[in-house]
């Protein structure tokens, strides 16, 4: 099947999330795994596995288990980079709280272009490589501040940022 025929909603993007998450927990999935893992009704679940069968993406047949195709494992293993990618720049970047950072990145994975996934790939590998990985969200400043040399004691920052008490995220 050509790929521009392999376009998915963003929904039957998280159904084939679910599917590769329970098959490599499990071996294999059912719809009544669907079901529990996604909160859904079975009538969603039935409809968005026969949609996902038409287009070759999932092995599927009514009260059978469910396994991904090739391409399907391809294009799940896809909404999973993304989702893991995004989830860790907004919550080890941006600082966001871990639930909040998943949540987030639930909603943004399917909107993110591969240019940009790349790039944000490539700055969190150097955000965790960097010797000076200083610089983190401080919420009580609401800026992002790093926390090197100097920092710590009350008003005191490392000189490379404006984290001091009148001044947040250099704006006076």
């Amino acid at each position: 099947m050509p790929a521009e025929e392999r376009q998915l909603s963003a929904s039957l993007e998280d159904y084939l999330e679910a599917i590769y998450h329970t098959v490599t927990a499990k071996g294999a999935a059912r719809a009544k795994d669907l079901v529990l893992r996604m909160g859904v009704h079975n009538s969603s679940v039935t409809q968005a596995l026969r949609s996902l069968s038409e287009k070759k993406l999932i092995n599927y047949a009514p009260y059978d288990i469910i396994t991904l195709t090739e391409p399907g494992e391809a294009l799940a293993l896809g909404v999973v980079r993304r989702h893991e990618t995004l989830s860790k720049f907004l919550g080890d970047v941006l600082g966001l709280p871990a639930g909040e950072a998943d949540v987030e990145a639930c909603r943004l994975e399917h909107a993110v272009s591969v240019g940009v996934l790349h790039r944000l790939v490539r700055f969190v590998e150097y955000f965790e490589s960097c010797p000076q990985n200083d610089v983190r969200w401080d919420a009580v400043a609401g800026a992002f501040c790093c926390v090197g040399v100097g920092a710590g004691a009350p008003g005191a920052t490392c000189g490379r940022d404006a984290c001091s008490g009148d001044r947040i995220g250099g704006v006076v």
